[in-house]
């Protein structure tokens, strides 16, 4: 049998333990398709901080999820045996440490055979991912989108930071830098290198305003057929969807990507070779009607639902 969400006749939804879809907790990734797991972190934010509640937000407002997706026909319980790990155990006092005990968190879950879905967390978190994912899969191809390409090369004279993990992940030889889809940059910037830089390394970028009122599905599927069946990691971070959508975070920018262009993005992941995901950027604090963490939660779930493997009925 394979673990289930709590049903919303067997406990209340505004009741019981507060995991993810209301999921059986686990202490270890072994016999596990897929975890999703807290990264309570947001030490390397730049502006508004908040997001290291965003993994208790987010798995508060998924108790209202279902296991059946309706409109894509996929049942991902059952085939996968799911669960929460619960949260990495991070140093509130110090990135660089917190950064070396995330990748020794995920090290273990990847080796394991286990897809790991993240609740984040500001974007610093996305590096050491990527290093326990290439630790495991070697280089990975990436969907990312965002309202920023995060390829500062440093911010505050510091190298790791919310704006700097792709930039280290290109340096680090952790992507396949031709295969790297960076999708809704928008906003200002300091000079045009903010956006150039990643587009020399290999990557396509699509900016917000050229895909306004469009589709997203041919886009996507041009993305599945040039990453093929390479390992590929899906990063989301928040800001990517217009503020009047998923305002709750540390740095908004107006004129994003709409929630159904992100149900477009994820859903057209389906077919790829996920070797894990993550969405981060939630912060509860300015997301007072709770319905950025909603988004982020129904988003983490139809990650889920495009991993490899999962039954459609």
């Amino acid at each position: 049998m394979k673990n289930q969400p709590l049903g919303g006749n067997e406990m209340p939804r505004f009741g019981g333990i507060a995991t993810m879809m209301r999921l059986p907790q686990a202490e270890s990734p072994l016999g596990l398709d897929a975890a999703f797991i807290g990264v309570p972190l947001d030490i390397g934010t730049s502006h508004r901080p908040g997001a290291r509640f965003g993994p208790r937000q987010i798995r508060a407002e998924s108790a209202l999820i279902r296991p059946y997706n309706m409109a894509t026909g996929a049942a991902p319980f059952d085939s996968l045996q799911v669960a929460d790990l619960g949260d990495v155990p991070i140093n509130t006092y110090s990135l660089e440490k917190s950064v070396a005990l995330i990748e020794a968190f995920y090290r273990p879950v990847l080796a394991a055979g286990c897809r790991p879905l993240t609740l984040g967390g500001d974007h610093t978190i996305a590096l050491p991912i990527l290093r326990a994912v290439a630790a495991t899969h070697g280089p990975v191809a990436l969907v990312h989108v965002d309202a920023h390409a995060d390829v500062n090369d440093d911010m505050f004279g510091e190298r790791i930071a919310h704006g700097t993990p792709f930039r280290r992940a290109v340096e680090e030889g952790l992507l396949l830098t031709d295969r790297v889809w960076q999708i809704g940059l928008r906003g200002t910037g300091y000079a045009a290198d903010d956006f150039d830089w990643p587009r020399r390394q290999g990557f396509t970028l699509v900016p917000a305003h050229e895909v306004w009122f469009q589709s997203l599905a041919p886009l996507m599927a041009t993305v599945r057929e040039r990453i093929g069946d390479r390992p590929c990691y899906l990063s989301f971070d928040i800001d990517g969807i217009d503020p009047a959508y998923a305002g709750g975070t540390g740095t908004p920018e107006i004129g994003g990507l709409s929630v159904p262009q992100a149900l477009e993005i994820i859903r057209g992941c389906h077919g790829l070779n996920l070797v894990g995901a993550d969405l981060v950027e939630v912060s509860p604090p300015y997301d007072t009607s709770g319905n950025t963490a909603l988004l982020g939660a129904n988003l983490l779930y139809e990650m889920l639902c495009v991993l490899p493997g999962v039954t459609t009925r």
